[in-house]
């Protein structure tokens, strides 16, 4: 897990100016790699190594978790190729078996080597034997290529910059904006985000002329004819599961998951919110670690937001360590600011906020440098309100008229999943209801999520691949390495993903419950937890916070707007919607005012500083 940059021109050559710059940006982002730094320059011409007269520029920070030693350190090169890399390879132990058996030999015991071996025999054709976290660069120089690879579902990050026949890739944002002259925001990106939260699902970022590596994707650079191809290694299949014993097979690829991810020469702990997903993996991970797991978990003093019972409830059944961390509304104004630099984008909620103090508070206050969490598992079982009422359509264009009445009528008298409906949550998957109220914004759209479908395949890979996993993972990735920490996603295992997508849907919604899979499989977790009827995971008590205690935060901050400026929004129109919302409107959600408030915030501390 480290800190990536690239240089890379296509017609001229950089100097020693350059290479000192180019190591300023890479710099720029020490926290992710706190452990080590490496620099090369590279003349693909004549093979040189040169800092001063050079076409090539990689740039590393180490954060050390597999093989600690320095034959380890990056830039690396092995058998002619030199390689940077963001990530993990969790599958490296059996893939370097399976090399060695093919003839060859190991310089280290990193999975960085292991990756140079695999494209090696394999050429970039190889990666789909890999399971893990990646952002990767190769330069070839025999075959005078340069090879870039993003992981299968967004969770390392890969931007890039073009001028002219200069490319520059880096793990942020913030290492590529130094090198942008008269920086400029992508307004559609941004009023798209402003309408519902929708960010991270296409190439295109919050800044123009910059880009995102796109998920599943290789990127070959030709260097004697200076071509680019784009190709996409991995495609979700569509496969019919043996429904004999499909408890089993779940329950083996969840558990060789964890183990895998367990993998590491530094201590490794989990997130635990108190949900159904942290617990699993907590749980899991516990036992294969012998009762060895640390587990840390964010908790409020709202009764309504805080899952401390059931924090407390597993840890104790379990007799495992967890700390926690009380999270008040106080922390949002002494940490916002802080938050929204390191993610460099906007984000859609306190909620991050919180998640960054939990980092922070491993950090400080444990030797752990790894951690496991339960993103994901609401996306790939059907956890949200929207996943359900998917299921309801499709029952009623089906004509299943009993399963129909069966599935509201359990979920009514159960008072699970539909019983969360709120106008306010569901006019976001609404494109008719998506404006509805917001005369606030200057421009309008009628955005279409492309859940018109009957196909539930379609739906969920549309979603994974698009609206949910990317944001999510770009909270994750930010958060975590602002404190030099590791997050490993099980759930994100390319092998669960192809189970769930492929599930039929019983397994997922059943009864009025939905991630039934979940929810059957596991019986050591408690009760109380597997059948729980409410949803929240790392919530705060945002609504109320926007209504108090930030209320004169948020009007300070709206005094002069960034957001008016540029014609996205009309000041006095907002501040009459957020009063509003003040006033109790069962219309507004409070995503809704604190997207805004973070937006205007990210112009004012990140854009225009």
């Amino acid at each position: 897990m480290c800190g990536i940059f690239c240089a890379l021109s296509l017609n001229r050559r950089f100097n020693e100016n350059d290479f000192s710059k180019f190591k300023m940006l890479t710099n720029l982002v020490a926290y992710r790699g706190p452990d080590g730094a490496g620099f090369l320059g590279i003349n693909s011409a004549n093979r040189d190594i040169d800092q001063s007269n050079f076409n090539i520029f990689l740039g590393h920070r180490r954060l050390s978790i597999i093989d600690l030693s320095e034959s380890s350190n990056q830039p690396m090169t092995i058998d002619g190729y030199t390689i940077i890399f963001n990530g993990e390879i969790f599958n490296y132990i059996e893939l370097r078996r399976e090399l060695k058996r093919k003839g060859e030999v190991f310089l280290t015991n990193s999975d960085t080597e292991v990756i140079i071996k695999i494209y090696k025999i394999y050429g970039e054709k190889g990666f789909t034997q890999l399971n893990g976290m990646w952002a990767f660069i190769i330069v070839d120089l025999e075959n005078q290529r340069i090879v870039i690879s993003r992981d299968r579902f967004s969770i390392k990050p890969l931007f890039y910059h073009k001028q002219n026949e200069n490319f520059y890739f880096a793990s942020e944002i913030k290492q590529l904006l130094p090198l942008i002259t008269g920086l400029q925001v992508d307004l559609e990106m941004l009023n798209l985000f402003l309408l519902n939260g929708i960010s991270d699902h296409t190439e295109r970022t919050f800044f123009k002329d910059i880009l995102r590596v796109l998920p599943r994707t290789n990127i070959i650079i030709n260097l004697d004819n200076k071509k680019l191809s784009y190709e996409k290694y991995w495609e979700f299949n569509r496969e019919e599961i043996n429904e004999k014993n499909i408890s089993t097979q779940f329950m083996y690829l969840m558990e060789d998951s964890i183990k895998i991810r367990l993998r590491s020469d530094v201590k490794v702990g989990s997130l635990l919110s108190g949900g159904l997903d942290s617990s699993l993996i907590t749980s899991l991970s516990n036992k294969l670690t012998g009762k060895d797991i640390d587990s840390y978990s964010v908790v409020s003093d709202s009764v309504e937001a805080s899952e401390e019972f059931f924090v407390d409830l597993l840890v104790s059944s379990q007799k495992i360590s967890n700390k926690k961390l009380s999270f008040q509304y106080h922390d949002v104004i002494k940490n916002i600011e802080s938050v929204i630099q390191f993610q460099d984008e906007p984000f859609g909620s306190l909620s991050i906020i919180a998640q960054f103090l939990l980092y922070e508070l491993i950090q400080t206050k444990s030797d752990l440098k790894v951690v496991l969490s339960g993103q994901g598992s609401d996306e790939l079982y059907f956890g949200y309100l929207r996943h359900y009422f998917f299921y309801l359509k499709n029952l009623k264009q089906n004509k299943r008229y009993l399963d129909l009445f069966i599935n509201i009528y359990y979920s009514l008298i159960k008072r699970t999943t539909i019983s969360q409906f709120a106008i306010r949550s569901a006019k976001n998957y609404s494109t008719s209801l998506l404006n509805t109220g917001k005369s606030f914004l200057q421009n309008k759209y009628k955005f279409d999520y492309g859940y018109n479908t009957n196909d539930f395949h379609d739906i969920h890979v549309k979603d994974i691949e698009n609206y949910s996993i990317p944001i999510l993972a770009r909270y994750e990735d930010r958060n975590s390495m602002a404190h030099s920490i590791e997050s490993r996603v099980p759930f994100l295992d390319h092998r669960l993903v192809e189970f769930s997508i492929n599930l039929p849907i019983q397994y997922k919604i059943k009864n009025g419950w939905n991630k039934n899979i979940l929810r059957e499989s596991f019986e050591e977790l408690p009760a109380e937890i597997r059948w729980r009827k409410d949803k929240k995971g790392f919530t705060v008590p945002e609504s109320q916070w926007l209504k108090v205690e930030l209320k004169d935060y948020i009007e300070n901050v709206f005094k002069n707007s960034l957001l008016e400026e540029l014609g996205c929004i009309n000041k006095k129109s907002f501040l009459n919607y957020y009063a509003s919302f003040l006033g109790g409107s069962r219309f507004i959600h409070h995503f809704d005012i604190s997207r805004i408030l973070i937006a205007e915030l990210w112009l004012k501390k990140v854009v225009y500083k």
